[in-house]
């Protein structure tokens, strides 16, 4: 039976998203999480998870950042990006930074239908509507060398990064994770040699050139 993990801040879209892939797949067992530090957590708590549906923009999640997260520490899970934004361009991004699908949350049942079953197949999953451009669309200048830097990143050192980027000082990153700060020393220097960086504020711009607008917060304000 496959087991699927629904990330979503959204509790109605998450309701809609559990009950399309119970009719999609019929047996299947689901989980769910509101933010990217709930989705990460779990993860580690249920390694049996096969597949992911996130959503960029949770909380915590800061565009394809979440989304490398996971890759970086979860290698074995696929992940089917679930987003608003149709942007070809971000749908390449997501692409060249391991997403196994990209599913519009305008899909309908169908197309949930054949993402699921696609990326559980091992195969990569786009909605045919944008298939053609996003094969037209061209990779960041970077992203493709970045993403295999980040998933060189062990799953503690990527730890350390995101909360370097969040501006936590060594001591707050050990105590954080319960380690000694010369083991945080130590990771970060194989986290600039690993990024080619040489300094944590450059580490930190790295890690933040991953953050997407948010299309819904655009048209909010």
């Amino acid at each position: 039976m496959p087991s699927l993990l629904i990330a979503d801040d959204h509790p109605l879209f998450r309701a809609a998203l559990k009950q399309a892939a119970r009719e999609a797949l019929g047996g299947v067992e689901l989980f769910e999480a509101g933010t990217l530090e709930a989705t990460l957590a779990l993860l580690e708590a249920q390694p049996q998870v096969d597949l992911v549906l996130l959503d960029l923009h949770m909380p915590g999640n800061h565009g394809l950042a979440g989304l490398a997260a996971i890759r970086a520490q979860f290698p074995g899970v696929a992940v089917v990006v679930v987003s608003a934004n149709d942007d070809p361009r971000v749908v390449r991004r997501a692409l060249d930074h391991g997403a196994a699908g990209y599913l519009p949350k305008s899909a309908g049942l169908e197309e949930l239908r054949a993402a699921i079953t696609a990326v559980l197949a091992c195969e990569t999953w786009l909605p045919p509507a944008l298939r053609t451009s996003v094969a037209r669309a061209q990779s960041a200048p970077g992203d493709a060398d970045l993403a295999a830097r980040l998933a060189s990143l062990s799953p503690q050192q990527f730890r350390v990064l995101t909360l370097v980027a969040d501006g936590l000082l060594n001591k707050q990153i050990a105590d954080r994770l319960g380690v000694q700060e010369r083991t945080v020393k130590a990771h970060l220097t194989a986290i600039f040699e690993r990024l080619g960086v040489r300094n944590r504020t450059q580490a930190g711009v790295v890690l933040r050139s991953l953050e997407l607008s948010d299309p819904a917060r655009q048209v909010e304000a």
